[in-house]
C-alpha cells in the first residue's frame, strides 16, 4: 500500500470516536437545509436570480456572448459554468439555461437561443451540442457595472476563481420574470410582472418612501381609464401579474391587494377565447391564449379524455390548429349551446383555468429568507441600486484620481522635456533622479519612462490638459453625488426611467399581455348541468331503501325486480341533470344528483351508502327538485307547515334537518302545494277541510297542529282548489268529487277533530 492509504494507528479500531447520532444528524440536516435555501431554491431579492442563473450569466459575460456578438454552443457555456462555478450536473445547468431562453416560460428572456429550445407543448430542447446561445439586452442590464466594483465577489467552490455574490441588477428581475422553487421547509412562488409597471411603482416609491402598497398599484377603475391610451398607460403602476403566455386574471381587487400586502396569495388565470362564426348559424370557439405554466398538449389530451368519458356533453370535438401562435378549436354539440356555459364547464374541469400561487419568500439582503410585500421587494431593489451606484462612483473616482496623477506627471515631463531626455540618457537611475528633481510619485515616474517617442508631439500637451480638465470636472461631479442623498436618488430615478422607456407599453417586449376580467356570472346549477349529459332515466326506490336509475322513461313498473323480501315503493321519470330530493321519517331532506345514482343493472344501492342517513329512519318519499314549488310537510301526530322547496336542498351527505321530530313521532307526508284548501284524514277516519292560509310557512321547525286526535295519527292529506271540489279514487279506480256545498260539514278551522269521512270514501282512508 502506498503512503497515506494506511488507516490511522495500527488499524485495530482503537481510533474510533463515539458520536451522538441525534446531534450529528441535526447538524448535517441543518447544513443541508441551509445549503438548499441559500444556494439552490430561493432567489436573491436584489437581482432575482438563483446561484445557477447568476453563474450562467457570469460565464456568458466572460465568454463575451453579448447581444451584438456571435452565438456560442450551449455545451461550451455549460462546460464553463460547471468547470469553474457550479459543481452540479451538466443537465441541471442546461435545463436552467434553456428555461431562461423560452419566451413562454420567462417574461423577459435572459438568453437569446438559436436552435430548438423546446415549446409550449412540453417538448424538450435539443441536446446542448446542437443549440447555441448568447445574452439578451436584459442580461446586459443585470450585469451593467460588474467590472466597476459594483458588487462583492467570493471564491468559487474550488477556490481557484471568483464569482459575484449578486449581480448589479439594473433591471427589476425578481418581479419581472418571477421565480419558483422548493427548499427545505419553505418554498417560493412569484409570478412574472410587467417591467414598465414595476419601474413606475419604484419611481413612486422613491418620491414617496412612506407609500402604502395600494399607492404602488393601479386600481381597476384607473386601469379602465388608461388601458386604451398609450401615453397614460406609460405611467401605469402594478396592476397584477403579466404572464408571458397572456390569458386573463379573474380575481377581485381586494384579494389581489391583500396578496401584494402580505406576500402570500394567488391568482386565478383563465384562457382567452373568442367565438368564430362558421356561417349558417353555426359557430366554433377558439382558444388563443392558455394559462401560464400549462402544457398545451397535456391540456388537449385532458379535454379529449373528458370528451370520451362523456363529461363534456356540450362539446362535440376539439382540434389543435396551432402553428407559431396558439389556436385550439372547440366545436359545440349544437348551435343552441350557450358559449359561456360551454367555457365555464371547461374552466371547471380542465387547466383552461388554473391558479398561480403567490409566495414572495426570497433571500432578503441576500442572507435572510423572508416573505416580503410588493413594497419591501421594490424597496430592497432600490436600496441595492443605490449601493451599486455608490460603489461604481467610488470606483470611477479612484480610476480618475489614478489617471489625474499620471496626467500631472505627463505635464511636468512636457514642460521639461529636454531635461527628461537628458536624465534618461545620462543617469544610471533615471527614475529616482526624476522623482527627486520634480517631486514625482512612483506611478508618475514609471508612466514617463514608459512613454513612447511618438507621444512627444507638440499637440500632445494640449490633449493632456484637455483630458485633465475634463476628468477634474467629472471628479467634482462624482464627489458631489457621493455627498448628496438627493443627487443619488435623482440618478437612480433617471436609471429606472431609462429602463421603463426601454420596456414601455409601446414596445414589442414591454406591452402588457395579461388582461384582467371579472369571471362571468353564471348560475352554478346551469354550470353543473353543462357538465352532465342530459339523458332520460327512471328513478326507482324500493321499500327497503334501495335506489337506482333505469335508462329511459319506463311505462310499466311491473317488470322491475327486487331483492327477496323487497318491493317497489315508488318510481318516477327524471333527467340525469336533475336533483333528486329524498325526505325521511326523521324530518331530513337529502339531495342526490340523478347522474350519481347507480345504474339499472342489479338492484341499485342502499341509500345509506349514498348519503349519511340514520339507521332508524326510512324514506317517506322522493321526487325531482323544482325550485319554485312549495312543499307541505306533515308528521304522524298531525303537525305540519309549508316550506319553499329551494330551502330544503342539502349540499352535503349529512342532509338538511327541516322538520323537527321527537320520537315516537315521525314525518309522515310531503306533498306539493296546489290550490287553496287542505283535506286531512286521520287513522280514526275523521276528515277535516280548512284553508291553506291557516298553515304557516317556515324554513325549519315542528309546525302547527293540523288535526286533533285522541289516539292514532294522520293517514292522508291532499291540497285542492275549492272551486273544483275535492276528489278521490275508490278501489275500482273511479273518481268521486265533492263540491263546497257537499263539504260544508267537514270545513272547519285548523286543529279541530273533523267529522267521519263522507259516504263513498275509500276504505283505505287515502285519497288515492
Amino acid at each position: 500500500m502506498g503512503k497515506g492509504l494506511l488507516p490511522p494507528g495500527n488499524g485495530s479500531g482503537d481510533n474510533i470516536e463515539p458520536v451522538d447520532l441525534k446531534k450529528a444528524l441535526e447538524e448535517r440536516y441543518l447544513a443541508y437545509a441551509l445549503s438548499t435555501i441559500m444556494h439552490r431554491a430561493l432567489p436573491d431579492v436584489r437581482d432575482g436570480l438563483k446561484p445557477v442563473h447568476r453563474r450562467i450569466m457570469h460565464a456568458m459575460r466572460l465568454l463575451r456572448l453579448n447581444p451584438d456578438q456571435g452565438f456560442a454552443k450551449c455545451a461550451r457555456i455549460v462546460g464553463e459554468v460547471m468547470g469553474k462555478f457550479h459543481p452540479h450536473g451538466d443537465q441541471s445547468i442546461y435545463d436552467a439555461l434553456v428555461r431562461l431562453a423560452q419566451d413562454f416560460s420567462v417574461r423577459y428572456p435572459l438568453v437569446d437561443g438559436q436552435g430548438n429550445f423546446g415549446n409550449i407543448d412540453g417538448d424538450s430542447a435539443a441536446a446542448m451540442r446542437y443549440t447555441e446561445a448568447r445574452m439578451t439586452e436584459v442580461s446586459v442590464s443585470l450585469l451593467e457595472g460588474i467590472t466597476e466594483d459594483a458588487v462583492d465577489y467570493r471564491p468559487t467552490y474550488n477556490e481557484e476563481d471568483e464569482e459575484p455574490v449578486v449581480l448589479p441588477g439594473a433591471f427589476p428581475n425578481l418581479l419581472a420574470n418571477g421565480s419558483s422553487g422548493i427548499a427545505v421547509g419553505m418554498a417560493t412562488s412569484i409570478p412574472p410582472h410587467n417591467a414598465a409597471e414595476l419601474c413606475s411603482a419604484a419611481l413612486h416609491l422613491i418620491d414617496n418612501p412612506d407609500a402604502a402598497v395600494t399607492d404602488l398599484m393601479t386600481s381597476p377603475g384607473e386601469w379602465e381609464r388608461i388601458k386604451d391610451d398609450p401615453e397614460l398607460r406609460f405611467g401605469c403602476k402594478v396592476r397584477g401579474p403579466d404572464f408571458p403566455t397572456g390569458g386573463s386574471v379573474d380575481d377581485d381587487w381586494a384579494s389581489i391587494v391583500n396578496a401584494y400586502e402580505t406576500g402570500r396569495g394567488g391568482f386565478r388565470m383563465r384562457a382567452m377565447w373568442q367565438q368564430e362564426d362558421q356561417g349558417r348559424g353555426t359557430w366554433n370557439l377558439v382558444v388563443t391564449e392558455i394559462p401560464y405554466g400549462v402544457q398545451k398538449s397535456r391540456l388537449i389530451e385532458k379535454i379529449a379524455e373528458l370528451l370520451m368519458a362523456r363529461k363534456l356533453p356540450l362539446l362535440e370535438d376539439i382540434r389543435d390548429e396551432s402553428a407559431e401562435d396558439i389556436r385550439v378549436v372547440l366545436v359545440p354539440k349544437s348551435r343552441t349551446v350557450d358559449p359561456g356555459l360551454l367555457m365555464e364547464s371547461l374552466f371547471k374541469l380542465t387547466e383552461l383555468e388554473s391558479r398561480f400561487p403567490l409566495n414572495m419568500n426570497v433571500l432578503s439582503r441576500g442572507k435572510v429568507p423572508n416573505v416580503l410585500s410588493l413594497k419591501s421587494v421594490l424597496r430592497e431593489w432600490l436600496d441595492h441600486r443605490r449601493e451599486v451606484l455608490v460603489r461604481r462612483s467610488k470606483f470611477r473616482l479612484g480610476e480618475i484620481e489614478k489617471r489625474l496623477e499620471i496626467l500631472a506627471g505627463y505635464l511636468i515631463a512636457y514642460l521639461n522635456i529636454d531635461e527628461v531626455i537628458r536624465i534618461i540618457r545620462e543617469e544610471d537611475e533615471p527614475k529616482r533622479t526624476m522623482m527627486a528633481r520634480w517631486d514625482l510619485t512612483d506611478n508618475q515616474a514609471e508612466a514617463i519612462l514608459n512613454m513612447r517617442l511618438r507621444a512627444l508631439r507638440k499637440l500632445e500637451e494640449f490633449e493632456i490638459r484637455k483630458e485633465f480638465d475634463a476628468l477634474s470636472t467629472e471628479k467634482k461631479q462624482i464627489e458631489s453625488l457621493l455627498a448628496s442623498d438627493a443627487k443619488q436618488w435623482a440618478t437612480i430615478k433617471w436609471e429606472v426611467s431609462e429602463v421603463r422607456k426601454h420596456y414601455g407599453p409601446d414596445t414589442k417586449l414591454g406591452r402588457r399581455r395579461t388582461v384582467f376580467a371579472e369571471a362571468p356570472d353564471h348560475d352554478l346549477t346551469d354550470i353543473a348541468h353543462a357538465m352532465i349529459e342530459k339523458e332520460p332515466v327512471t328513478v326507482v326506490v324500493s321499500e327497503k331503501g334501495w335506489l337506482r336509475a333505469m335508462k329511459g322513461h319506463l311505462a310499466d313498473y311491473s317488470q322491475l325486480t327486487f331483492k327477496e323480501g323487497d318491493s317497489l315503493k315508488l318510481a318516477f321519470p327524471a333527467q340525469t341533470t336533475d336533483k333528486i330530493l329524498v325526505f325521511t321519517t326523521g324530518g331530513k331532506f337529502y339531495t342526490i344528483g340523478a347522474d350519481r345514482l347507480p345504474g339499472g343493472r342489479g338492484h341499485g344501492e342502499p341509500i345509506r351508502i349514498i348519503v349519511d342517513m340514520d339507521n332508524d329512519q326510512d324514506i317517506v318519499t322522493a321526487f325531482v327538485h323544482e325550485p319554485k314549488r312549495k312543499l307541505l310537510l306533515v308528521s304522524h301526530e298531525g303537525n305540519g307547515f309549508t316550506v319553499p322547496e329551494e330551502e330544503v336542498v342539502a349540499n352535503t351527505r349529512k342532509g338538511k334537518q327541516v322538520m323537527n321530530i321527537k320520537t315516537p313521532d315521525e314525518a309522515k307526508r310531503c306533498i306539493t302545494l296546489q290550490g287553496d284548501h287542505l283535506a286531512i284524514v286521520g287513522e280514526n277516519r275523521k276528515m277535516l277541510v280548512f284553508p291553506l292560509e291557516q298553515i304557516p310557512e317556515m324554513t325549519r321547525g315542528k309546525g302547527v297542529r293540523l288535526q286533533k286526535y285522541k289516539d292514532g295519527g294522520v293517514l292522508d292529506v291532499k291540497t285542492f282548489t275549492m272551486e273544483s271540489g275535492l276528489s278521490w279514487l275508490d278501489s275500482a279506480e273511479r273518481t268521486f268529487t265533492r263540491s263546497r256545498e257537499e263539504l260544508l260539514e267537514w270545513i272547519g278551522t285548523r286543529a279541530t277533530a273533523g267529522r267521519m269521512v263522507p259516504k263513498g270514501f275509500p276504505r283505505t282512508g287515502r285519497f288515492g
